[in-house]
């Protein structure tokens, strides 16, 4: 991992959170249990949640009855989570891009954003693979991931948030096939600067980067399972086999 790997570091402070407290609960619940529903996952299945931040969706993935596994690269954000571990329910730090030994998962999920960070396609084409091997035979891999047409053409340059007495200012763009996000903001006398970046990724990006390992089985396009529609879609949601 480089030291320019801007998740890193990002991922792992308070500022990051306190950024994107309004994550809505309700939602992620209704989410989850469509996503189940649709899956057939019976109670008990062994799931992975990859990149799972502060766990918020294992959790939710524990409490309709699966054995979760959650996994991130951030320090902090795990020692958080693991508050909340019980039989059935772990955490541990982890890179996406490397296999976890001797696991077999039933279903991994990979929600809120939560690929296209790297700056090299090959680190893209790892996290396929390392999910490709954990999973069972005809096991299912969940993406959920922006859409990338909507982000292009309701892109919001310039922002001011007020979160926890801090003003973040928010600068975004699109660059190198990019959408790039620079926050700034002062706490405590001290200056601060990180810099999001996610690769727009779209639907044929995707189907080529999973075949040969997986067949696209659906793709949504918001939390609640509707349909997929390029230019106004609030995700891009895709649901993955095994081959």
């Amino acid at each position: 991992m480089s030291e320019k790997d801007w998740f890193a570091s990002w991922f792992d402070t308070s500022y990051y959170h306190i950024l994107y407290d309004h994550r809505n609960e309700d939602e992620a619940i209704l989410f989850i249990q469509k996503l189940i529903q649709h899956l057939k996952l019976q109670s008990g299945s062994h799931v992975l949640d990859l990149a799972c931040g502060k766990g918020r969706h294992a959790r939710t993935l524990h409490t309709f009855g699966l054995n979760v596994l959650g996994t991130d690269l951030s320090p902090q954000s795990i020692e958080f989570a693991e508050q909340f571990a019980t039989d059935g329910l772990q955490f541990q730090v982890q890179d996406m891009r490397e296999t976890l030994p001797n696991v077999c998962f039933d279903a991994i999920f990979n929600l809120f954003t939560s690929f296209g960070y790297f700056d090299v396609i090959e680190d893209n084409r790892k996290v396929i693979a390392s999910v490709h091997e954990m999973l069972a035979k005809q096991g299912v891999f969940v993406i959920d991931f922006l859409n990338p047409t909507l982000v292009k053409n309701t892109l919001v340059p310039e922002e001011v948030i007020e979160k926890q007495g801090i003003t973040f200012h928010i600068h975004r763009k699109i660059e190198a096939g990019f959408v790039v996000k620079h926050i700034d903001f002062v706490d405590q006398g001290k200056t601060f600067h990180f810099e999001e970046k996610v690769q727009l990724f779209g639907l044929k990006d995707f189907q080529q980067m999973l075949e040969g390992l997986f067949t696209i089985q659906a793709v949504f396009g918001d939390y609640h399972l509707n349909p997929y529609h390029e230019n106004e879609s609030k995700r891009l949601l895709l649901i993955a086999e095994k081959i």
